[in-house]
């Protein structure tokens, strides 16, 4: 839990403006499902515009990270409607992965930011229409060359269905949006006649079919029902599946064999000119070019032969990070190749809040993600650090409760893909980095894996944790209102204690803690004073129970001079 965060208040769930929070957060959760449920449908329809097969997973994990930013937004006390959906927003941006990832974050980023902005006289139903032709032009303003018969053709498709509706007198929000999914259907059943390789292959677009799963999860928030299944007939239209893949399987000889991706930090130094010729650029070298964000982010996709001239052409603005590469060819041949073999052993993946914390997880043998409060690991993250570490069986410990429901995607997503060769992955909900800490140091490789996870699982719910910070902001804590710079305690991820000293608050927390016994208290130093904290808890076991072992560690974790627990 962040500092001065607690649980959401009543009033951030209120409607007010157009736009319904509890609807959109039932939204997210329902899309999140929707997709989960057909990614690997999806995927196996993705031929365009290059046969890797990712294109449903990508689209689930982008939903995924919007998913897990608006439910770490709603946990902030202060949280009112813009701030969450600012950070759904973000989430999504962040979070996007591939081609149809990037742009599907500039089509749930375009419509929140018009719904958000709504008259509050304006209808319900005219401004969601409004919202999906904001979205469809938004889309293909970020795209170098849009490409009909793509998810970009069935989101217009759908932007008309809702325009019509919303253009009748007395429309509801649930009409404007059942027209909008119908019309949507019935374009992605088109696809194959805009697109050649979609007509060959026998499929519909990929991108298309995850965004009418989409349509369809936001009709079913407003309406209660399921629509009709894609597969079944529309019209004189079937929605074809895959047939067979030869001729489409394999990449074109002159086509890029790069995918690049990679946020752009463009803080200050970027217009509307500067983001077009970052795209014309992109466009020369390479194709499915697409740029979105703004306010000084950008998410930066192209399929490239030279991945350096890509990067150089982001610097001009400003500052890639994050960045990731895929030789398509390796991508498709190691997804053809893998076999039970390939996979062995078991190993820990532990989120580190921390350079020090890091360090430790990976002495003590796991794969350590950075994450920890204000930079939680996404879900593609996590299961990239799962996929990649070559073990059979995989255990994640998140470490930070925000984190878990990440943490949960990911395993569910290379179970999934990875069930050929026999991949099991188990999280651990550890809400605290000395939970992790504990639950690594009974790992035990030699059991059998249920066991060995139910005795991690055990250690960790047994410690008793806290932790001391620094008020950020004025808010209502469990120990009763906190202003700018007094002390916190935090006890089992509350805010149990509010002072003027973090030494007499982190002594507070210790003896809390150890009111029901202990034998071992641990104690994790950040910065900002880490140090001298661990210093003065250390005295003060020693003086108050001297009977009690205490073990000290240098984390580097940020916000939190220092973290405690009690086993």
């Amino acid at each position: 839990m962040d500092a001065t965060t607690g649980p959401a208040t009543g009033g951030a769930m209120g409607s007010g403006g157009g736009i319904d929070l509890d609807a959109v957060v039932r939204f997210v959760d329902i899309a999140v499902d929707a997709l989960a449920t057909a990614r690997e449908e999806i995927d196996a329809l993705n031929v365009y515009p290059v046969p890797d097969g990712d294109t449903g997973t990508n689209m689930y994990l982008t939903v995924v990270a919007a998913r897990d930013a608006i439910r770490e937004a709603l946990d902030r006390p202060d949280a009112d409607r813009s701030a969450v959906l600012a950070a759904l927003v973000r989430g999504a941006l962040l979070g996007a992965r591939g081609n149809s990832g990037v742009i599907l974050s500039e089509m749930l980023g375009a419509s929140v930011r018009r719904l958000a902005a709504a008259d509050p006289t304006e209808p319900n139903a005219r401004a969601l229409a409004a919202a999906l032709a904001q979205a469809s032009a938004a889309s293909y303003a970020a795209v170098g060359e849009p490409v009909e018969g793509t998810m970009l053709s069935v989101l217009k498709a759908a932007a008309g269905g809702a325009a019509r509706r919303a253009e009748q007198d007395g429309a509801r929000s649930s009409e404007v949006l059942a027209d909008a999914a119908a019309a949507a259907r019935e374009a992605l059943a088109r696809t194959p006649e805009q697109l050649d390789v979609l007509a060959r292959a026998g499929v519909v677009d990929a991108g298309g079919r995850g965004l009418s799963v989409i349509l369809d999860a936001a009709e079913t928030v407003l309406t209660g029902r399921r629509p009709i299944a894609v597969t079944a007939p529309l019209g004189s239209h079937a929605i074809p599946v895959p047939q067979s893949m030869s001729g489409v399987d394999h990449l074109s000889a002159d086509g890029p064999a790069y995918e690049v991706m990679y946020l752009l930090d463009a803080q200050g130094c970027e217009t509307e000119e500067d983001v077009a010729a970052l795209r014309a650029r992109l466009g020369e070298l390479g194709d499915s070019v697409v740029v979105v964000g703004g306010e000084g982010l950008w998410n930066v996709h192209v399929h490239t032969d030279d991945v350096g001239a890509a990067i150089e052409a982001g610097l001009d603005l400003g500052r890639p990070h994050r960045i990731r590469v895929t030789h398509f060819a390796e991508q498709i041949a190691a997804q053809r190749a893998a076999a039970p073999a390939t996979l062995s052993g078991r190993r820990i993946i532990a989120v580190a809040a921390g350079p020090g914390l890091a360090a430790l997880f990976e002495e003590a043998g796991a794969v350590a993600v950075t994450g920890g409060p204000g930079r939680r690991p996404s879900t593609g993250e996590l299961l990239e650090a799962i996929t990649e570490c070559g073990a059979r069986e995989v255990v994640v410990l998140p470490n930070d409760e925000p984190s878990v429901a990440a943490a949960l995607a990911a395993a569910s997503t290379a179970e999934v893909d990875h069930a050929a060769r026999g991949l099991r992955v188990s999280v651990i909900p550890t809400h605290a980095q000395v939970q992790g800490l504990a639950a690594l140091a009974v790992h035990e490789p030699g059991r059998a894996f249920d066991q060995d996870v139910t005795e991690m699982t055990a250690t960790a719910r047994h410690v008793r944790h806290g932790a001391v910070t620094v008020a950020a902001r004025q808010a209502m804590t469990m120990a009763g209102p906190c202003e700018v710079g007094d002390a916190l305690g935090v006890i089992a991820g509350d805010f149990a204690v509010v002072g003027d000293d973090l030494g007499a608050v982190a002594e507070i927390v210790l003896h809390r803690l150890l009111a029901a016994g202990g034998e071992l208290v641990t104690l994790v130093s950040g910065r900002d004073g880490g140090g001298q904290l661990a210093e003065r808890a250390t005295a003060w076991v020693e003086e108050y129970h001297p009977h009690v072992d205490v073990v000290v560690y240098d984390g580097g974790q940020e916000r939190y001079p220092l973290l405690m627990s009690v086993e």
